[in-house]
């Protein structure tokens, strides 16, 4: 895929995050928040598996291959929202419709997601209890509990060369400044949100933007 974004980030010459010390805070709140949430979100987990699987016969969970820092390749883990053959139904409704296959090129989701199982797969993507195992990956350190959403290479590659080098240089996260502020859900937002996070980063706004999403999430608006 061609990029279809412009420009939309300035690479600063060391923004905090791309420095040792401050990633090594980073890292240590990182830990300290991640295995208490981790061990608290475990009997959410458990009922969230047992109920898809009573609503549909595949697996509970689902992994899916992402870029985190450096451009080194991980296995995101979620509990499993959409139906076993996600892409072909994907596939038979961007050919079938031209308005929703301008929407995926354009954001590269849709409002009204043809693959996610009804009822659980909506209520659990809701309240974004699909990605509570992903603490697991914090835990592993393939993600900041704060920071640019890891993408799948599809994704990434709409992506323009600045930004895409951006978030080489940093740790993906579990939610972010876009998926709480954002006002549009287009690649070019993201992107410059993603850029303004990186360069200003410091301790508090992590603490903030964590508050942040519980308000958002307890809204019920999905934003990660």
């Amino acid at each position: 895929m061609s990029s279809i974004v412009p420009a939309a980030a300035v690479i600063d010459a060391a923004p905090p995050l791309v420095r040792r010390a401050p990633a090594a805070l980073k890292r240590t709140m990182d830990v300290a928040l991640a295995v208490p949430l981790l061990a608290l979100a475990l009997p959410v987990i458990a009922l969230a598996a047992v109920a898809i699987r009573l609503a549909d016969c595949g697996p509970a969970f689902y992994s899916q291959v992402r870029l985190g820092r450096d451009g080194r390749p991980f296995r995101l883990w979620k509990l499993r929202t959409m139906v076993p053959n996600a892409e072909r139904v994907l596939a038979r409704r961007l050919t079938a419709d031209d308005a929703v296959k301008a929407e995926w090129a354009a954001t590269c989701k849709l409002a009204d997601d043809p693959r996610i199982l009804p009822g659980i797969g909506h209520m659990l993507r809701r309240y974004a209890i699909d990605e509570v195992p992903q603490l697991w990956n914090v835990l592993r350190g393939d993600l900041s509990l704060v920071g640019p959403r890891p993408l799948p290479p599809y994704h990434l590659n709409a992506l323009d060369a600045g930004t895409r080098t951006l978030r080489r240089g940093v740790r993906p996260g579990l939610t972010g400044l876009w998926q709480v502020a954002r006002r549009d859900r287009s690649l070019g937002e993201m992107a410059r949100l993603d850029a303004a996070y990186v360069r200003s980063w410091t301790p508090l706004l992590d603490v903030w933007l964590l508050l942040r999403t519980i308000v958002v999430l307890s809204g019920g608006r999905h934003c990660l």
